[in-house]
């Protein structure tokens, strides 16, 4: 009779506890909590943390996210308005703003998500196509840079023009349009779009290599520009530098013929100062000299007894 008592107890106390598990729950912190009767809501949202009470095994505690969340699109070939078809990859964040809302118009994540992406990649495909290429790629604030304003007759020339053009829309305001848009269609859902950025902008696979290959013909044909460039400017150096070698050298030179016939002068003038004093000494320093330079090899020279040569030989005494 007491083993049978006991077993009453127990299992009264495993109900209790079971009731008890089933009645309270507890919001987390970035939750926010539905409280549904057989499939529907019954009161208000729970958003605040902390623990709560529902009748057991009648009602279901519905958890949803009131963090941020995540939505990226698939990347999307759409033509801008100067009909370049690029791809657009787009991201966005958003939050569940209505959970009762959500919960009977969407009820899962996957559901909301795919509503994002009708909302969402439909109103891309709108801006893309009514801007030019360069507005979804400039900000405001942006510069191009100055040295690149090389252009010529092709493609290079119109890039330029593109790009030194004034800024009329922008990629910033083009993404805060984007946002004002989506966001008037969200709410019903019961979702808040908090945010839309255009994350990456290329051109599609057939484009892009005729895109490269220009990038590159561009680039030779600068860079063979400067090189002519280079190539020009040493010359006009090494012209200067040869005109002024020849100016130093010539000024050089006349500078050197100066000195020397400035030098020959004064020697000139001290050989006659010395002459001047003995006459004849000097005309006798000179008839040796002149025989010296005459004494060479295989030569002969002929002279009368007459000649001046021998005028000092004739005065020697014997």
């Amino acid at each position: 009779m007491k083993s049978k008592a006991l077993l009453i107890l127990l299992a009264l106390i495993v109900v209790a506890a079971m009731v008890s598990a089933s009645a309270f729950y507890v919001v987390n912190e970035g939750e926010q909590v539905v409280i549904t009767q057989f499939g529907k809501p019954v009161g208000a949202a729970v958003k605040d943390a902390g623990l709560n009470f529902k009748i057991p095994f009648i009602q279901a505690v519905n958890r949803f996210e009131k963090r941020l969340l995540n939505w990226d699109g698939s990347p999307n070939q759409i033509p801008t308005k100067d009909k370049k078809l690029i791809w657009v990859d787009t991201t966005a964040r958003w939050r569940i703003s209505d959970p009762l809302l959500y919960l009977t118009r969407v009820t899962t994540k996957t559901t909301a998500l795919s509503r994002l992406d009708g909302i969402i990649d439909s109103v891309v495909r709108d801006a893309v196509s009514e801007n030019d290429l360069v507005e979804l790629v400039r900000s405001e604030g942006w510069a191009g840079s100055v040295g690149e304003k090389v252009s010529d007759a092709g493609y290079a020339e119109k890039e330029v023009q593109e790009v030194s053009r004034p800024l009329e829309v922008g990629r910033e305001k083009i993404t805060r349009a984007m946002l004002q848009s989506a966001s008037k269609l969200t709410p019903e859902f019961g979702i808040e779009l908090v945010d839309v950025r255009i994350k990456r902008i290329n051109y599609v696979d057939s484009v892009l290599k005729k895109v490269f290959e220009r990038m590159i013909s561009e680039r030779k044909r600068i860079a063979a520009q400067y090189r002519s460039e280079g190539e020009g400017e040493a010359a006009r150096i090494n012209g200067e530098m040869q005109k002024e070698l020849k100016r130093i050298s010539s000024e050089a030179f006349r500078t050197a013929q100066e000195v020397r016939g400035k030098a020959d002068a004064k020697a000139t003038k001290i050989y006659g100062d010395a002459y001047n004093r003995d006459p004849e000494f000097y005309s006798f320093s000179r008839t040796l000299e002149i025989m010296r330079k005459q004494d060479k090899e295989n030569t002969r020279m002929i002279l009368t007894t007459d000649s001046d040569f021998y005028k000092y030989l004739k005065g020697i005494p014997r």
